[in-house]
This record gives C-alpha cells, sequence and structure tokens, in this order.
C-alpha cells in the first residue's frame, strides 16, 4: 500500500483514517506491451471522494494506469479492484466507471441535452421522464440551463468542456476518470475551469482521477497527486507536501522552479547540517535528515521564491550569497531575477511586485545578495 507522507498540517482526509478502505487498489500490477514495460510492479490506493491526479511527462505510465482502470487495457501482472472488487474480467461499458475524453467526443448531430441523455438512453433502466429530469440536473450542474438546444459548433470550447462532463456524470458512477480534461482551453478560461471541478466533484462526492503533465493543474485541483516516471510512482503525497518537501531531486526539479545545488555534508550537529557545494562559496546551514552522516552527498533544493535579494548584506541571516544579476522575468506579480555568482553558477530568486514603481528593484548587471534561512531548503540524497 502506498500511503502519503506525513502531512505538516492535520487535516481530515479519507487516507487519514485507518479504518476507511480504498476505493481503488492497483496491487502489484505491471502491464507489458511485448518488450516494452509501461507500469513496473506498481501499488497504488485511492480513496472515495478524492480528487486524485497522476502527474508526470509523456511516457510515464499514467495514461495506461488510466486506461487499465476504464477496461480498455488489461494488467499483464497484478490485480485492479474497485470497491473490493477485482475488475480485470469486467468489461469497460459493465464498470460503474465512466471518462471524460481530452477530445470531448461529442456527437455534432445531436443537441447538448441529447449528447448528455445519450448514455443514459443507451443503458435502457430509465424512463423518458427519469431521463429527463436527470438531464436538467446536469445542465443546471455545469451552468449550461439555457443552451440544452444548441448542438456543439454553436457553444464555445469551455462550454463544450462543461457537456462532456455533464455527460460523464450524468449515470452517477462511482469513478470519474478525465484524461487531460483541459488541455484545449487557453490559459485564463483553464485556470477558470479548474475551480469549477473542484466545485463539482465536491459537490457530488464523486471519486475523480485525473491525468495530467501540467504541474499548475494537479496542484491546484487534486487533492493528492501521484507522481511517476518510467512507469512507477515516485512521490504520493498532497500537493503542499509535494512541493514543500520532495522526496527526490527528480520531483523537486518537476514540479515548480527550484535551484539544485549539488555538494555533501560537511558538519553535523543538533542544530543541523553544513553543506559544502561550491569552491570558493561558503557552506550552507540547512535542516537535513537525522541519518545523514558527515561526508555524504546530497542535494540542497530550494525555491527562488524562498529566497531575499537585497543590495546590502543581511545581517545575522544563516546563508547569504553575493553576485550580479544576469537576466530578469517580469510576469506581472512577481519577478524573476537570475543571479550569476562568482563561480559562475546562475541562482534564481524570485520577488513580489506589491507596488508600482517607476523601475524595477533592481536591474541588470547590479551587484546583489541572496539571503535565506536554514530551514527554507530541502535536502535530498536521492
Amino acid at each position: 500500500m502506498t500511503r502519503p507522507d506525513p502531512s505538516p498540517t492535520t487535516v481530515f482526509a479519507p487516507w487519514d483514517d485507518p479504518d476507511e478502505p480504498p476505493l481503488i487498489r492497483f496491487d502489484n500490477v505491471t502491464k507489458r506491451f511485448g518488450d516494452f514495460t509501461a507500469i513496473s510492479g506498481l501499488t497504488l490506493d485511492i480513496y472515495a471522494r478524492e480528487f486524485f491526479a497522476l502527474l508526470g511527462p509523456s511516457g510515464c505510465g499514467k495514461t495506461t494506469l488510466m486506461r487499465m482502470l476504464a477496461g480498455f487495457e488489461t494488467p499483464s501482472e497484478g490485480v485492479i479492484s474497485l470497491g473490493g472488487q477485482d475488475i480485470g474480467p469486467v468489461p469497460p461499458n459493465k464498470r460503474p466507471v465512466n471518462m471524460m475524453f481530452q477530445s470531448y467526443a461529442l456527437f455534432p448531430h445531436l443537441s447538448v441535452a441529447d449528447n448528455i441523455a445519450f448514455g443514459l438512453k443507451r443503458s435502457g433502466n430509465m424512463t423518458r421522464q427519469q431521463i429527463s429530469a436527470r438531464v436538467d440536473e446536469m445542465l443546471e450542474l455545469v451552468q449550461l440551463g439555457k443552451f440544452g438546444k444548441r448542438k456543439p459548433h454553436q457553444i464555445s470550447g469551455g462550454q463544450r468542456q462543461r457537456v462532456a462532463l455533464a455527460r460523464a456524470l450524468a449515470k452517477a458512477p462511482k469513478l470519474l476518470l478525465l484524461d487531460e480534461p483541459l488541455a484545449a482551453l487557453d490559459k485564463k478560461l483553464r485556470a477558470e475551469t479548474q475551480f469549477e471541478l473542484m466545485d463539482i466533484q465536491e459537490k457530488l462526492g464523486t471519486t475523480f482521477v485525473i491525468v495530467t503533465h501540467d504541474q499548475e493543474e494537479a496542484m491546484t485541483v487534486a487533492s493528492r497527486v501521484a507522481v511517476m516516471d518510467h512507469g512507477r510512482l515516485v512521490q504520493v503525497a498532497t500537493p503542499e507536501r509535494i512541493y514543500e518537501f520532495p522526496n527526490s531531486r527528480y520531483v523537486a526539479d518537476f514540479i515548480g522552479e527550484v535551484n539544485l545545488l549539488d555538494g555533501a555534508v560537511l558538519r553535523k550537529t543538533k542544530a543541523g547540517l553544513t553543506i559544502s557545494w561550491a569552491e570558493g562559496q561558503p557552506p550552507i546551514a540547512a535542516q537535513g535528515p537525522e541519518d545523514l552522516q558527515k561526508g555524504a552527498n546530497c542535494t540542497f533544493a530550494i525555491r527562488p521564491e524562498k529566497i531575499t535579494i537585497s543590495s546590502d548584506k543581511p545581517e545575522g541571516c544563516a546563508n547569504a550569497l553575493s553576485g550580479r544579476v544576469l537576466d530578469i522575468g517580469y510576469l506581472g506579480n512577481i519577478s524573476t531575477y537570475h543571479v550569476e555568482l562568482a563561480n559562475g553558477q546562475v541562482i534564481k530568486a524570485q520577488m513580489a511586485n506589491n507596488r508600482r514603481l517607476s523601475r524595477r528593484a533592481f536591474s541588470w548587471d547590479d551587484e546583489v545578495w541572496l539571503s535565506f534561512t536554514d530551514s527554507a531548503g530541502v535536502v535530498l540524497t536521492a
């Protein structure tokens, strides 16, 4: 069983309850396509009412996992269970699972209402009145009550996405699978729709599993995230845990912006670690794993927003590095400064643009100091 790492905050959630059985269990699942192993010995629990994200680069195995849940692929080894039942032998149309495809796959000749009703009519176990009532309920859920008679080409891309979602939810599945559902939307609409998905999932209590390669999307919508690489789970935890406490260099580098400084433990005391990392640079004071010994190789990972930029050398700070502003990225709410140190290494630091200025706080070629506390970064050994 793969459980999330202990969280620094205590929040009730299904996976925190030892008596809560998982809704979905991957038990030592392997999937091969000829000589290629897409999934290797994977064990994972997903709980009822979760909004769970499978995150990773192309080819990492996340879509294969989803297709096995949907029934489009079968495991080469291992068992996938849903609600305690092995679903390996169960055909896709008999599973309490529905899937929302990236392309939406709407029928162009059917109205919005008829697209939503399609699966209900095919099931054959609802009356015409029941189907009509369910369609109206779904239209209201996705805020498309006025668009039921329109065809897909008569509504916007964001509205088509909502129709596809309503159709997928109409049969009240135990599990909804979302395959890159927002990839076709522009950035602003995608951000708005992420929160709409979260609201709908919370309102219905349906378990959502989303596949995405967009780190920001996964971190926004998901209650837990599984970071994958080459068919294996690298880390499964809450978004804040993965961002603030990555368990490996791979996760730290894949999720958001980060500075990775390779070094070795110079000293170890009760107060923390001292890391030697670059010739001519002062050692870094950090908090690290208790089992890390003197001389051990490690990587110090620190996010750009954890670093303070100043013109003068800060007093009484655990860590201070001097350098020259090499480049600046202005993003409106924040600016990212690329600062070159004396040894040629470039460190990224961010500063919030919290007031309007006639000029930037710092400019190109300015001599600056970068400072951070001993708890601002994470010491990684993997």
